[in-house]
């Protein structure tokens, strides 16, 4: 039988006086906030104006807002396409990429990596002169070869796809770096053993890469799903969420509803409707990856 042993005061609190700023932290900026929003999100309040308990109201008009249901579902599908690639495309980059063969290899995670480490707006203002209609350079050299230009900002089904691609462009080499860390922690011998038996490439990935990695992937899914659904600076500066609501995701419309409709209480309740859109997502995710590693 195992025996507990409890560690005397000072080594249970030393632990803690470590943990302490970032509890501070994560109460003062994240635990409050969003107490004062559930709490905004049961009244009507705009700035200038006393808030007023409402009760279930706003979440009550939210049921029968198009504007919102419109931008729920392209929040979705935004996120979705967007975790998918990020992860194939990451994946690949690490795995050619992990081996510290060549010189050249540093040279190329670093070019990847780049991206993750400017500004999204930074990243917008750029692609939008790449995909601009008019000015856009890519159109510049379609109608000097004598074709037509493509409307990859203003037409509702190219847009979204062009800023699912630009995220997963900007995104990717961050993930990399996460993904080469794990594949550099799982043991040579494996390999090794793997090659002896003669093992091919594809079922020492299947076998060995992605088991190892499952912790890993796991770590990249969340965080990549929390940003997708998060995204909001790139896309405004490319496509202003248009054409019409062809590419406004959820945050963009509590930004509107906010600060330009003065309706800081409905716009609450948006929030705390992708709060649980979020939460609901991470719980599935780590709820799946702890049935895979029970069945292990």
């Amino acid at each position: 039988m195992k025996k507990h042993v409890n560690g005397n005061f000072h080594q249970t609190l030393t632990p803690l006086l470590f943990l302490l700023p970032n509890m501070l932290i994560f109460v003062v900026f994240i635990i409050i906030p969003a107490v004062q929003g559930l709490r905004m999100s049961f009244t009507e309040w705009g700035v200038f104006t006393e808030p007023t308990f409402i009760g279930f109201a706003n979440f009550k008009e939210l049921t029968h807002d198009e504007v919102f249901w419109t931008t729920f579902f392209n929040t979705l599908t935004f996120s979705v396409f967007v975790v998918a690639l990020l992860i194939v495309y990451s994946m690949v980059l690490a795995l050619l990429l992990n081996r510290n063969a060549h010189k050249g290899e540093k040279v190329f995670r670093s070019l990847f990596y780049i991206p993750s480490l400017l500004s999204m707006i930074t990243v917008g203002i750029a692609w939008r002169f790449i995909l601009g209609d008019e000015m856009g350079i890519i159109n510049y050299l379609l109608k000097a070869f004598g074709q037509q230009s493509i409307h990859w900002l203003t037409d509702s089904t190219l847009s979204m796809a062009s800023v699912i691609l630009v995220s997963v462009w900007a995104g990717a080499g961050y993930y990399m770096v996460i993904l080469i860390a794990g594949l550099q922690s799982i043991p040579t011998e494996l390999y090794e053993a793997a090659k002896i038996d003669g093992s091919s490439a594809p079922k020492t990935f299947w076998y060995i890469t992605l088991p190892m990695l499952k912790s890993t992937l796991l770590v990249v899914l969340v965080l990549a799903t929390i940003s997708s659904f998060k995204a909001y600076e790139l896309i405004f500066v490319m496509t202003k969420g248009g054409p019409g609501y062809a590419t406004k995701l959820i945050v963009q419309q509590v930004y509107q509803v906010a600060f330009m409709e003065d309706r800081m209480g409905y716009a609450s309740a948006m929030s705390i409707v992708l709060m649980l859109l979020i939460s609901i997502f991470t719980v599935l995710q780590f709820s799946i990856s702890g049935k895979e590693q029970d069945y292990e």
